[in-house]
């Protein structure tokens, strides 16, 4: 497979996403299903939530023409994860449909691509399932979403072009371009959001390849996890927190810490740049270390801990301030 293979199937799907948004929002079309704010919400204006729905149209309507024929079983539990989720977005489906379907989908993946040893199975159906949910806790503010797809695919489609696995570049990259179409029109301020029918089959996704990737020789098993490690970290240390305070984790909620950022000084914007430069960070050692020693490994997973930590130990420290100054103003926030 030639660079500009790879190039024609991510310009392709931006362009392509970035149309039908555009024509979905002019028409009308996309108020039909629509995400109106209550007291848990980021946004304070009825939008527009099918933009994630969009994405992947525009995504699996390239790949349809580009040679990824040894993907497609693995893209198939995907493409049914996106339209359970979109009718979730229009019809809220139960908890109990929602994560049955998720556990079909994993279990899929595992049939189609076994995992050795065998016992790896329950640890990866795991894996799936945890990276799909938390990919859709994180999309809560302008813009957070669509750049972890634009950055974390993008790794993926470099990882993949420079190992010589040309299907996996090729859907990676088309999903980089289909995101940033949407990207256009979800920045802050958003005019769109990405819905369930784009977050929970992209953090599938992104599981998905990124165990196909390990399976095939492209990465090492960690690639993955430190490529979205913006999402995995946040996601799972506000859930251990939750359980730790008795609170129910699945409840919709804005203590994830992005979202705390977001409700600061920092608003919608300032949070998703710094989180972007997170994003591009973790991307790029990624792909940096994919053939590093093991010591070398070993001293950028140190320093990374110590980043995350630090990181989250600023936010916390500093959101008990801006609560008070909040609750002075008479502004309640949470």
């Amino acid at each position: 497979m030639t660079l500009h293979l790879l190039l024609i199937g991510g310009v392709a799907a931006a362009l392509l996403c970035t149309v039908l948004t555009g024509l979905m929002l002019w028409s009308g079309l996309a108020w039909r299903v629509v995400d109106t704010p209550n007291e848990r919400s980021s946004h304070t204006r009825p939008t527009p939530r099918i933009g994630g729905a969009i994405l992947m149209v525009s995504a699996f309507a390239v790949l349809a023409f580009l040679p990824v024929g040894v993907l497609w079983p693995a893209l198939i539990p995907a493409a049914a994860l996106a339209v359970l989720s979109f009718w979730d977005d229009v019809r809220s489906l139960t908890a109990r449909t929602r994560f049955g379907g998720h556990l079909l989908a994993a279990i899929a993946v595992v049939l189609l691509y076994p995992v050795q040893p065998l016992w790896l199975a329950v640890p990866l159906v795991l894996f799936l399932i945890w990276l799909t949910n938390l990919y859709n806790f994180m999309d809560g503010i302008d813009g957070i979403a669509g750049g972890m797809a634009l950055f974390g695919f993008g790794a993926y489609a470099a990882a993949a072009w420079i190992g010589g696995n040309a299907p996996l570049a090729l859907v990676a990259m088309v999903l980089t371009g289909a995101a940033i179409g949407f990207l256009i029109f979800n920045f802050a301020p958003a005019r769109i959001f990405m819905g369930d029918a784009g977050a929970i089959p992209l953090g599938f996704l992104a599981a998905l390849l990124g165990y196909l990737g390990y399976r095939e020789g492209t990465w090492p098993w960690w690639f993955a996890l430190l490529v979205f490690s913006p999402f995995i970290v946040d996601a799972t240390i506000t859930l251990l927190r939750r359980l730790q305070a008795g609170e129910k984790v699945w409840a919709a909620h804005r203590s994830h810490y992005y979202q705390r950022m977001s409700q600061s000084s920092f608003g919608h914007r300032g949070t998703t740049l710094c989180w972007y430069l997170l994003m591009a960070a973790a991307a790029g050692s990624a792909l940096w270390l994919r053939t590093a020693s093991f010591m070398i490994v070993g001293a950028a997973a140190l320093t990374w801990i110590t980043v995350y930590l630090v990181l989250l130990l600023w936010i916390d420290r500093r959101w008990p301030r801006h609560t008070v100054r909040l609750v002075r103003g008479a502004e309640i926030v949470d």
